[in-house]
């Protein structure tokens, strides 16, 4: 699913109206009926609502809610924010329909505010996605008020105040909604961490946009859903045997953390390889003997550390369909040239993640010796270490996509919404996951899912997308049994078959 632009939205909401063809205030009734069954699907009608309406395009939509839920018997009422002298034409339609059924409310100054309670539900249409500056003076002074009362709040298509192109400076002041429900396509601004408080829990809904346009038009960022996630999802053939899904290898684990391997081992499993290898100091074989017994266990000569040899025979590094390394690995000097070794005689995808990406960044010049289309799976710090340190999300965005094309890797920046960024420049959302999953090992399971996917011959692309989802829809499962603050990646890798 595609992530436009504000411009973009602008010329698909034209496509739209051109080659339905459908009157523009027809398409905003559509779009103002989209919001009110979502609205009416979780509130009743003994539920006060007071709309704030702005004097744009996203005010003639919240006049437009308020006459659908007023004909529904919604016990409602309407405060247009007058803070300029024009107002739109669409809103100016919508204002003259809802005129017939009530008289709405005009706030010209503060006194002019209501008392906003607990048991209220207010609607904020003020403004819209198109703003390219901060909210000033009347529309200012509506925000902050609603911010400070206790009612729930609801933003259509965006909060007001939110920059749907740009980051807001840290002394702009926007809505603080409990849910923003948006039209058609996800906005960039709702999927970024620094606007969390900006966008709440946010929904979107289908108003039946001119896919044609969509489809056409360009952009690197992209909205993995699920059914988007189901098609990367390969069918096993009846006749198929453990050869055929791949010979993996985790390189994981130090003295103290041996966990962190069985976190990776477990799920790498669980995610559908053939076979499995884990390498561990020597203190891990009896530990990975006995909590992952359908892993095959080479322990490194060192007892504490991973040094590379081991006095167990098996296959070259060379000879194994993927590798993943990091989980619990320390950053001792010997485990950095262990890293490099694997690095210059191992040619296919590695999965880089926890204590390697640590030791990248440390010896950056291991960063080149990366092969080409490895997957790293950073969270924000680890990323900070590897590249700089960047000034808002979009920023970050602009480093992630360039580290990523300039070192022709996938990265994982891990997160709510993690984004997958690919060697072309895209960047790919994740719609999965909770809070319940910010909790130690998560990655690890992360680590071992990558490595089978990648074992079993998906591509490295279709396997960070396909993978990412996957665990996150895991971390969705567990915390639906568990709930979220007692989560743990032990639940997570136990939830994996609810993915595939």
């Amino acid at each position: 699913m595609k992530i436009l632009n504000v411009e973009q939205i602008r010329q698909l909401d034209q496509a739209t109206i051109t080659y339905e063809p459908i009157a523009p205030i027809q398409l905003m009734e559509r779009a103002s009926q989209a919001f009110v069954d979502w609205f009416m699907s979780r509130y009743d009608a003994f539920t006060p609502v007071k709309v704030f309406c702005g004097l744009g395009n996203n005010g003639g939509d919240g006049l437009a809610i308020a006459r659908l839920l007023l004909q529904a018997n919604y016990i409602v009422e309407v405060f247009v924010v007058r803070y300029a002298p024009r107002e739109s034409d669409d809103f100016a339609h919508n204002h003259r329909r809802l005129k017939l059924l009530i008289n709405p409310h005009y706030v010209e100054n503060p006194g002019d505010m209501p008392t906003l309670r607990q048991r209220d539900v207010v609607i904020d249409a003020i403004l819209g996605s198109g703003i390219s500056r901060p909210a000033e003076g009347l529309v200012k002074m509506v925000i902050e008020r609603i911010n400070r009362a206790p009612a729930q709040v609801i933003s259509v298509d965006i909060a007001s105040g939110l920059q749907a192109n740009q980051p807001n400076q840290s002394d702009d002041v926007t809505i603080w909604p409990d849910h923003t429900v948006t039209f058609d396509l996800p906005k960039l601004a709702l999927l970024l961490p620094g606007n969390a408080r900006s966008v709440g829990e946010w929904h979107m809904v289908d108003i039946g946009l001119n896919q044609r346009f969509i489809d056409q038009a360009p952009t690197p960022y992209y909205y993995t859903t699920e059914a988007e996630a189901r098609l990367l999802l390969r069918r096993r053939e009846r006749f198929s045997n453990k050869g055929s899904f791949g010979h993996a290898l985790l390189l994981v684990g130090s003295y103290g953390k041996i966990g962190a391997g069985v976190l990776a081992a477990k799920a790498c499993l669980r995610s559908g390889v053939g076979l499995l290898t884990v390498q561990t100091p020597g203190c891990g074989y009896v530990v990975m003997q006995t909590a992952v017994p359908e892993a095959m266990c080479r322990p490194d000569v060192d007892d504490r550390l991973l040094t590379g040899p081991s006095d167990v025979d098996g296959p070259s590094l060379a000879d194994y369909a993927a590798i993943g390394v990091g989980p619990g690995i320390g950053k001792a000097p010997e485990t950095a040239r262990f890293l490099r070794e694997v690095l210059t005689n191992f040619s296919k995808p590695v999965v880089v993640d926890a204590d390697a990406l640590n030791l990248l960044s440390a010896n950056k010049d291991l960063i080149g010796l990366l092969p080409e289309n490895s997957i790293l799976t950073p969270h924000p710090k680890e990323f900070e270490r590897l590249t700089q340190r960047w000034q808002n999300d979009y920023d970050k965005l602009e480093l992630l996509r360039e580290f990523a094309q300039r070192q022709q890797v996938v990265v994982v920046l891990k997160g709510a919404h993690t984004a997958v960024a690919l060697p072309n420049g895209e960047v790919h959302f994740n719609s999965t996951g909770n809070p319940g999953m910010s909790t130690g090992g998560t990655g690890d399971v992360l680590t071992g899912l990558l490595t089978a996917l990648l074992a079993q011959g998906y591509d490295p692309v279709e396997a960070a997308v396909l993978g990412v989802f996957a665990h996150g829809m895991a971390g969705d499962k567990a915390a639906q049994v568990r709930g979220q603050i007692g989560l743990t990646a032990s639940d997570v890798v136990e939830s994996l078959h609810w993915a595939w």
